[in-house]
C-alpha cells in the first residue's frame, strides 16, 4: 500500500498494457469486419487522400482495450460501469455511422444523446473553480451542470473527430493528452483509491489503447479509427477530464485539459469560423484542417504527426505548471520547444517533395482557402 501511494503512476502500467495488448489483437478483426461491411474509405480527389480503400472501424478495437482494461482494473474508479457504459453507447452509435454515412444532423444527435445519457448516469460538471483573490472562487453550477456537461462532451467528441485527419495523428495527441490529466491527477492524489487514482486507471487504459491503435494507424495507416474511435476517445477524454476537474477544487484547474487539447480545441474554432465565412454550414467537412495545410507546405506524413505530438507536448508541459509539475516540465519544454523548431528548419530548408499521386492538372477550391491543383494528394486519414 505504502509502494501504491508512493509511486501512484503504477497503477497506470496494467491498464496501459492490457488496453494495448487487447488493441492490438482486435484491430485486425475490426479490419476483417469493416471489410465485411462495407466500413471502409474510398479515396477520392478532394479529402480523402489515402491510396486505397481502408478499413475505417478500428474505434472498436480500441474500444475493447479500453473496456477490457477498465473491467479488470476499474473497481477502485467512480462510476466504473457507468463509463463503460457510456463509451460503449457512442462507439456502437459511430461504428453504425462509419457503415451508413450518418448525415451530420444524425450525428449531431447522436452526439448529444450520448452526451445526455453521460448526465442521467450520474457523470456531471457540477463546479467551476474561478481564481481571485487568495482563494479561488467555486461557483455552483446548480441547473446549468447537465446543460455545461453536455456542450462539453460535445465539444470533445467534435474536437477529436476534426482532429482524426491524418495518418496516426488523433491517437497520438490524445495519448499525449491522457498523459498529461494522468500527471495532473497525481499531483492531487490525497488518499489511496480516490477519484483522482480512478482517473490515473482511465488514463491509462485511453493511452494503451491509443498506442496499440497507432501500431497499425502510424504513416502510411492499415485502418483508420473512424468515428466509432474519434467519438469514443472524445467521450472517455470528456469523462476523465470531469472526474478530475469537476471532483477538485482548484484555481484554473479547468485549464489543464483545455490548454493540453488547445491545437484540437483551435483547429475545430477555426474550421467552423472558416466555413462560417464562406457561407457554407459549419459543419460540412473541407480540407481546410490544420494537416491538410502542414501537408500543403511541405511536410510529409511522419513529420506532420510529429508535429501535432509536439505542440501538444509543449501545450501540455505548460499545463501542467497549474498542478505543480515545474522543475521536470521546464527541462521537457525546453526539449520540446527545441525539437520543434528543428523540425521547422529542416523542412523549411529543403525542397518540398510529397508522395502525391499524379491526376488531371485542374484546381479544387475549398472554401476558405486559396484554390489547391489536385494533384496535392497525401496519404491522410479520412475526416
Amino acid at each position: 500500500m505504502i509502494a501504491a501511494v508512493s509511486s501512484p503512476w503504477l497503477n497506470a502500467l496494467p491498464p496501459f498494457l492490457v488496453a494495448s495488448a487487447v488493441c492490438i489483437a482486435a484491430v485486425p478483426v475490426s479490419m476483417w469486419l469493416a471489410r465485411r461491411t462495407g466500413a471502409m474509405a474510398e479515396p477520392d480527389e478532394d479529402r480523402h487522400l489515402h491510396p486505397r480503400p481502408t478499413p475505417r472501424l478500428g474505434g472498436i478495437a480500441m474500444f475493447a482495450g479500453f473496456a477490457v482494461a477498465i473491467a479488470i482494473f476499474g473497481s477502485s474508479i467512480a462510476y466504473q460501469w457507468q463509463i463503460l457504459a457510456v463509451t460503449g453507447a457512442i462507439t456502437i452509435a459511430m461504428a453504425v455511422d462509419d457503415i451508413l454515412d450518418l448525415n451530420w444532423l444524425s450525428k449531431l444527435a447522436i452526439e448529444v444523446g450520448v452526451g445526455v445519457f453521460t448526465v442521467l448516469v450520474g457523470i456531471t460538471i457540477t463546479t467551476i473553480a474561478i481564481p481571485g483573490g487568495l482563494t479561488p472562487s467555486v461557483w455552483d453550477l446548480g441547473l446549468l451542470a447537465a446543460p455545461v456537461t453536455v456542450v462539453w462532451l460535445v465539444g470533445m467528441q467534435v474536437s477529436v473527430n476534426l482532429l482524426d485527419g491524418a495518418d496516426g495523428v488523433a491517437a497520438g495527441v490524445i495519448a499525449i493528452v491522457a498523459a498529461v490529466c494522468l500527471l495532473a491527477a497525481i499531483n492531487r492524489i490525497e488518499t489511496l483509491n480516490d477519484v483522482q487514482s480512478g482517473v490515473v486507471i482511465l488514463s491509462g487504459a485511453v493511452m494503451g489503447c491509443c498506442l496499440g491503435f497507432l501500431i497499425f494507424n502510424l504513416p502510411p495507416a492499415r485502418v483508420f479509427m473512424g468515428d466509432s474511435g474519434s467519438h469514443f476517445l472524445g467521450i472517455a477524454l470528456g469523462v476523465i477530464t470531469i472526474l478530475g476537474v469537476a471532483k477538485v477544487v482548484v484555481g484554473l484547474s479547468i485549464l489543464v485539459p483545455l490548454i493540453a487539447l488547445g491545437l484540437p480545441i483551435g483547429d475545430t474554432a477555426f474550421a467552423i469560423v472558416r466555413r462560417t465565412l464562406a457561407g457554407r454550414n459549419p459543419a460540412a467537412p473541407d480540407a481546410g484542417h490544420l494537416h491538410h495545410r502542414l501537408r500543403a507546405v511541405g511536410m510529409n506524413p511522419v513529420e506532420t504527426a510529429l508535429t501535432f505530438y509536439l505542440v501538444t507536448g509543449i501545450l501540455g508541459c505548460l499545463a501542467l505548471t497549474i498542478y505543480g509539475h515545474r522543475r521536470i516540465i521546464d527541462v521537457a519544454l525546453g526539449l520540446l520547444v527545441v525539437a520543434l523548431v528543428v523540425l521547422v528548419w529542416r523542412n523549411r530548408r529543403r525542397v518540398p517533395r510529397l508522395p502525391f499521386v499524379a491526376v488531371e492538372e485542374t484546381e479544387v477550391q475549398v472554401d476558405g482557402r486559396r484554390a489547391l491543383p489536385t494533384h496535392i494528394h497525401h496519404r491522410g486519414e479520412a475526416d
